[in-house]
């Protein structure tokens, strides 16, 4: 059956594009080159985000970027010029390709190592922790990965070997306008060449799984010092590991097995053994703030199992702090006890106004009370009361010079008419 009749029985395939380049004039516009930057720029974004979300200061992870990016691409392609350096500086290579970065050619563990350098470098000078960094970004990076993967899908490379799987990819010819066969610039006839497992897709859907589940890891258990960044290179190793055993296309082999399988494993144990020995725990949004200490380097271990040890002992006070209502501070009850004196001071000053007023409705009262009973009473009457109740004597004219000269008129004319 011809790779024709193949296409046509099985319209499943996953169709590859027709041309990974377009020419606007006499500049390239590269779809590799295209998904490269867009990864790039969506990982600063939600990097970004993520690290004002655990305290981190507005515009920290663009600054580092602007150390671990340039480390990041160069350590990428020295990694793939080193493993597959037969292309290059073989019998039919050319030395000068290998400075072509725009045909594709990124190791992802070069880029990370030498990225990380870079990233360490930049937390040095801004005097940030990097593994709190390094948490923060993780998920970022492999989604960039994962946009990353859809640069191999325009450049048809990567892809396994030869497959009757209903969503295998189909590799086409492409030429370019003499008619040359040129795969990685030409423009395809529609000619199927063969059809492949596309182990591009299956790392971009691994990437975007690994990716969900640090989210959710992050959120439920607060992973710190670097452990959320040790998870995601171990989840990205073992993906790798089962992706290379589907490829057939040249690399550098040791006993028969290709030498990313090799770096997936070992790689994927020191993760491994990172995110069980390091530091439990998150560190505070203050540990994130750029410090005037300069922080310990990586080979000084006690000096940074130390500062791991303050970091977890931190975090624990401060979750204590959020379980405990905070307790006041002795300015502030200095403060309310003032406050409570000051208004004694005032209820004090109002007092003898009130007494003052209360004073003279009694008198009100014991002038009214007074003229009440001289109008009633019998001239022989010999008690009278006052509006205190005390007893008074007949004879005894108190009582009278405390009224008004208004009222002692009315009761000297009362007692002369009886």
């Amino acid at each position: 059956m011809s790779n024709g009749a193949v296409t046509a029985d099985v319209l499943a395939y996953i169709p590859s594009p027709s041309q990974g380049v377009w020419h606007i004039g006499a500049f390239p516009l590269r779809a590799y080159a295209l998904c490269i930057i867009t990864g790039i720029v969506v990982a600063i974004w939600w990097g970004e985000r993520r690290w004002q979300e655990r305290g981190g200061q507005k515009g920290a992870i663009l600054d580092i970027a602007m150390f671990a990016v340039p480390f990041g691409l160069v350590g990428g392609r020295l990694y793939h010029v080193a493993t597959d350096w037969q292309k290059y500086f073989g019998a039919d290579g050319h030395p000068i390709d290998a400075l072509k970065i725009y045909q594709g050619g990124l190791g992802i563990w070069g880029a990370v190592f030498l990225g990380g350098v870079g990233a360490w470098i930049g937390c040095r000078v801004y005097r940030i922790p990097l593994p709190a960094l390094g948490d923060a970004i993780a998920p970022p990076i492999l989604l960039a990965q994962a946009i990353g993967r859809l640069g191999n899908y325009f450049n048809q490379e990567l892809y396994g070997r030869k497959t009757d799987l209903p969503w295998g990819l189909e590799i086409y010819l492409r030429f370019d306008e003499q008619g040359r066969l040129d795969m990685m610039n030409g423009v395809s006839t529609g000619v199927v060449d063969k059809v492949v497992q596309p182990t591009f897709l299956y790392e971009m859907i691994w990437n975007l799984l690994i990716v969900l589940l640090l989210v959710q890891i992050d959120k439920r258990y607060r992973i710190g010092h670097g452990r959320l960044f040790a998870l995601y290179v171990a989840g990205y190793c073992l993906g790798r590991f089962f992706v290379e055993l589907l490829r057939d296309d040249e690399a550098t082999k040791i006993a028969g097995i290709r030498i990313n399988s090799f770096t997936s494993a070992i790689v994927f144990l020191a993760a491994v053994a990172y995110f069980v020995f390091a530091t439990k725990g998150r560190e505070t949004a203050d540990q994130l703030q750029p410090s005037t200490v300069a922080r310990p380097w990586p080979w000084q271990i006690g000096a940074l199992r130390a500062a791991g040890a303050e970091s977890e002992a931190a975090s624990k006070a401060a979750a204590a702090a959020e379980a405990v209502p905070p307790k006041r501070s002795a300015e502030q009850n200095e403060a309310e006890a003032v406050a409570d004196k000051d208004a004694e001071t005032d209820d004090e000053d109002d007092l003898p106004d009130q007494q003052g007023a209360k004073q003279i409705t009694d008198e009100s009262e014991k002038a009214g009370s007074s003229v009440g009973e001289s109008t009633t009473e019998k001239p022989d009457s010999t008690k009278s009361e006052n509006s205190g109740n005390e007893p008074d004597t007949a004879g005894d004219n108190s009582t009278e010079s405390e009224t008004s000269d208004a009222e002692q008129g009315k009761v000297e004319i009362s007692k002369k008419d009886d």
